[in-house]
C-alpha cells in the first residue's frame, strides 16, 4: 500500500470518526508555485464557443475541443463554481443529510435538482457517471500525490476512462491559493467575474481578512484551539497542512499547537485525545468542525467538554475544515473568527 493511500485513508478515518481533516486539518498551509488559472486565451469565454484547456494542480493540462458542458464535480467544488454562475450536471460527496435538507458542503445549490452520484465516502455511482456523458470530472485533493477527493480507488481507473479530471490542491498551502485556482477555473469555465456580485465578494472577503489581521494584532493573547469531535475522541488539529488555519495564523492568529513529534503520528494532521483528555490544551476559543461528519458542540454530552473554559465562556464558534473556494462562501469564516478575537474574554 502506498504512501499517499496510507494518508488518505488516514483522513478519512478521521472523517468518518468525526475529526477529519477536521479540525481544519485536512487542509493546507502555503503556496502553489502554479497560480496561473491554466486556461488557454479565450477559452474562458461562453460554453461551447472553442477549445478550452486548464492546467491543473497536478501539472495535468487538460484540453478539449470547446468548453466543457457536462461537469461532474466534487459537492464543494460544485458550490463554489455554483457562485460563479457555473452549474454543473453531477456531483459526489457529502450532498445531503439524513433529512434531504443541502449539507453545509453544498453550499446555495438546490440539491433537489443536482444528479447525486455518491453522497457518502466510497459511493460513486459509475454507471450514473457514464450516463451523464460528461466531459470533465472536477474535485480536490488533500495530499502531495494529488489523490482525487472522494474519487473511490476501487472504481478510479472506471471513472477516468470516461472523462479527463482537473484537481485543485488543498493542501501544503494558504486558503487564498484555492480561491485563486477556482476563480481561474470558473473563468475558463464562462464565468462573469466581473458581475457585481462576484466582486463585491472578492471585496468583502479582502476586508474580513483585513479586520482578522487587526484583530489578531490588538489580541495577541487570545489562543484559539482548533477541534473536532468524534464518538470516542477529541482530535485537536495541527496548523501545517490546512489552508484555512495556516492562512489565519499567517495573519496573526495565535493557535494551540501540538508537538512536532504528537503530530507526525497522523502525518502532521492531528493530535487524537481521549475526552478524558479534552482539557489537555487550554484556550480562549474553539473552533470546531461544521461537517455533518462529525458531532456538533451542541450535541456533546462529555462533562469534561462542558467544563471547558472556552465552552463555558460561550467562545465556541464554527469552523469549516473543506472550505467552499468562492469568496462569498469564505468570508464569513474569517469575519467569525474576528468577531470572536474581538470579543472573547481571556480564560485560559
Amino acid at each position: 500500500m502506498s504512501n499517499a493511500r496510507v494518508a488518505h485513508l488516514t483522513r478519512r478515518g478521521i472523517l468518518a470518526a468525526g475529526g477529519a481533516l477536521g479540525l481544519g486539518a485536512a487542509l493546507a498551509a502555503c503556496g502553489d508555485d502554479d497560480k496561473s488559472g491554466g486556461s488557454s486565451g479565450k477559452g474562458t469565454t461562453a460554453a461551447g464557443s472553442g477549445p478550452w484547456s486548464f492546467k491543473d494542480d497536478r501539472g495535468t493540462t487538460v484540453k478539449l475541443d470547446k468548453t466543457p458542458a457536462n461537469i461532474v464535480a466534487f459537492v464543494g467544488v460544485a458550490a463554489a463554481l455554483h457562485d460563479y454562475g457555473v452549474e454543473v450536471k453531477g456531483v459526489f460527496g457529502p450532498t445531503t443529510t439524513k433529512d434531504g435538507k443541502a449539507d453545509v458542503q453544498a453550499g446555495d445549490m438546490d440539491v433537489s435538482k443536482l444528479t447525486v452520484l455518491g453522497n457518502a465516502w466510497g459511493q460513486f455511482n459509475v454507471e450514473k457517471y457514464a450516463a451523464l456523458a460528461p466531459d470533465v470530472l472536477i474535485t480536490t485533493m488533500f495530499d502531495a500525490a494529488g489523490t482525487l477527493w472522494y474519487v473511490p480507488d476501487e472504481s478510479k481507473d472506471k471513472i477516468a476512462k470516461l472523462a479527463p479530471s482537473v484537481g485543485i490542491s488543498a493542501y501544503d498551502r494558504q486558503l487564498t491559493v484555492p480561491l485563486q485556482r477556482v476563480w481561474a477555473l470558473a473563468e475558463s469555465l464562462g464565468a462573469d467575474l466581473t458581475a457585481s456580485k462576484v466582486v463585491d465578494a472578492k471585496k468583502r472577503f479582502e476586508a474580513a481578512s483585513t479586520r482578522l489581521r487587526a484583530a489578531a494584532k490588538a489580541h495577541p493573547d487570545i489562543k484559539v484551539l482548533a477541534g473536532s469531535a468524534a464518538q470516542s475522541l477529541f482530535y485537536v488539529s495541527g496548523t501545517n497542512l490546512s489552508v484555512d488555519l495556516e492562512y489565519f495564523k499567517a495573519l496573526g492568529v495565535n493557535f494551540v499547537e501540538p508537538s512536532a513529534s504528537v503530530l507526525k503520528k497522523s502525518g502532521g494532521w492531528y493530535e487524537d485525545l481521549s475526552w478524558e483528555n479534552v482539557d489537555k490544551y487550554r484556550a480562549d476559543v474553539i473552533m470546531m468542525d461544521d461537517r455533518s461528519a462529525t458531532i456538533q458542540p451542541a450535541d456533546i454530552t462529555e462533562a469534561t467538554w462542558k467544563k471547558l473554559p472556552a465552552v463555558q465562556a460561550g467562545q465556541v464558534i464554527a469552523r469549516s475544515p473543506e472550505p467552499i473556494f468562492s469568496y462569498d462562501k469564505c468570508v464569513a469564516m474569517v469575519e467569525n473568527l474576528a468577531k470572536a478575537l474581538e470579543t472573547a474574554k481571556k480564560v485560559s
